[in-house]
């Protein structure tokens, strides 16, 4: 497949959530490795990978458009290598579908055992038509260390892979396998030798659930605040962001230690799904709403500076007008950062996508842009409270090469005074006005 004195392009076309995000870069890594460089244009690649996500049946549709629009690219060029991993690929099945629509495809690898792709790729044959490459069961926890990051000046660390819960919307145990824990050793010489790098101001460690991080071991001492006091005595000018959390685990214990750490961030991401007990019971999440309502009371007095954000599903099946207003109550309880609003799909292989009263799409809809309106007043408090008060920042460039001020929670400001300042370092910044949805602010 070597194109004597030409260069190698690759394109990969990333779906779904952080995980895949991070996945991709480590894919990038394996390529570049091996010679090849990046190209948006489709045309030019030697290599296309999609790396899927099953989350959701649009994005599935999305992903099956995708990949059949590289038919006519395939037919152009025979030599040309089309891969399909991900999520969607370890579903049962999904293997004999893919060679079944689109026979041009070159290798279907799943979830576990990823690392096989630069393998493949070395010892391809065109005249292979068609491979697949599926561990029915998860692979042991295996290191990456030719990662191409392309997240700006956030990292993301995988912690641990898979997960133990079991909700019952969701896909991930079925095609992530079961907790599997990295060594807090190499996790961090990982953040040591990203620390190193000055470039990266956030650290993201990524997990299903890493409140849960460590117990796989089973040894009495590892576990995830352990593992948050070990890189916090790593060296450098950064702050340590997780995701994603679930409440049953979120203890007072981490609370406190993010509570006294600078290194810690305060923007907490906690997923509730639901405002309504009786649907959180019926998604199996171990949970009931006054816990959660609790647990921000604790977050909030213990870190004052906290800000949450937030994943819900509304239209779950059975989901009445009631189980929805409940849900409406908890935004004006938490006065959320943010939301990430998702209408229910329904995903084969969950024990949901058999309950009955399944919700119309029409409500579906209603409700979510209900939801998006009361959050979007929420937010538009919020901008306004800040005028006035000083914020922690980080002084970006953004792609017009114009200097920002970006706080802890993610809001974007607009320094007036520039005189001296470097990109890529942390400041102190009072916020002076909001001019629609901006805000303007000086540096101290």
């Amino acid at each position: 497949m070597e194109k004597l004195g030409k260069d190698k392009f690759y394109l990969i076309e990333t779906f779904g959530c952080q995980m895949n995000i991070h996945d991709s870069e480590k894919i990038a890594g394996m390529l570049r490795d091996l010679g090849y460089k990046s190209t948006e244009k489709k045309e030019l690649a030697d290599i296309i990978i999609f790396n899927t996500c099953c989350i959701r049946e649009t994005a599935e549709l999305k992903i099956m458009a995708k990949i059949g629009e590289t038919k006519a690219l395939k037919k152009a060029n025979n030599d040309l290598l089309i891969v399909v991993c991900g999520c969607m690929t370890q579903q049962k099945g999904m293997s004999e579908l893919l060679k079944k629509r689109f026979p041009f495809i070159n290798l279907v690898i799943g979830t576990h055992n990823l690392e096989e792709l630069e393998n493949y790729i070395k010892e391809y044959n065109k005249k292979l038509k068609f491979k697949s490459i599926i561990w029915e069961q998860e692979g042991k926890v295996v290191e990456f260390d030719k990662v191409y990051r392309t997240s700006g000046n956030n990292a993301w660390v995988n912690i641990m892979y898979g997960c133990n819960n079991f909700c019952t919307y969701c896909i991930v145990p079925y095609v992530r396998g079961r907790e599997r824990s990295r060594k807090v050793i190499d996790i961090v010489n990982e953040v040591k030798n990203l620390a190193k790098n000055k470039e990266y101001k956030t650290i993201t460690l990524l997990g299903q659930n890493v409140n849960s991080y460590g117990l796989d071991f089973k040894d009495g001492k590892t576990n995830f605040v352990y593992l948050l006091n070990e890189l916090c005595k790593i060296e450098g000018d950064f702050k340590i962001k997780f995701m994603t959390s679930h409440p049953k685990d979120f203890s007072s214990k981490l609370i406190r230690f993010i509570a006294t750490h600078d290194k810690m961030s305060k923007a907490l991401h906690l997923p509730v799904q639901s405002g309504s007990s009786r649907i959180l019971k019926a998604m199996n999440r171990h949970y009931d709403i006054e816990h959660y309502k609790n647990l921000v009371s604790e977050i909030y007095r213990t870190i004052p500076s906290a800000t949450l954000t937030t994943d819900i599903i509304v239209g779950f099946p059975g989901e009445t007008d009631e189980d929805f207003e409940e849900t409406c109550k908890l935004l004006e309880f938490v006065k959320y950062s943010s939301i990430f609003g998702f209408v229910y799909s329904k995903r084969e292989g969950t024990p949901a996508s058999k309950f009955e009263n399944q919700i119309s799409a029409k409500v579906k809809q209603k409700r979510i842009t209900k939801l998006f309106e009361i959050q979007h007043k929420i937010s538009k408090e919020q901008l306004l409270n800040m005028v006035g008060k000083v914020f922690d920042a980080l002084l970006e460039e953004d792609e017009n090469h114009k200097i920002i001020a970006r706080t802890d929670s993610g809001k974007t400001l607009c320094p007036v005074n520039l005189k001296d300042v470097k990109p890529n370092t942390f400041c102190k910044v009072k916020v002076l006005e909001i001019n629609g949805n901006e805000l303007t602010c000086e540096i101290i």
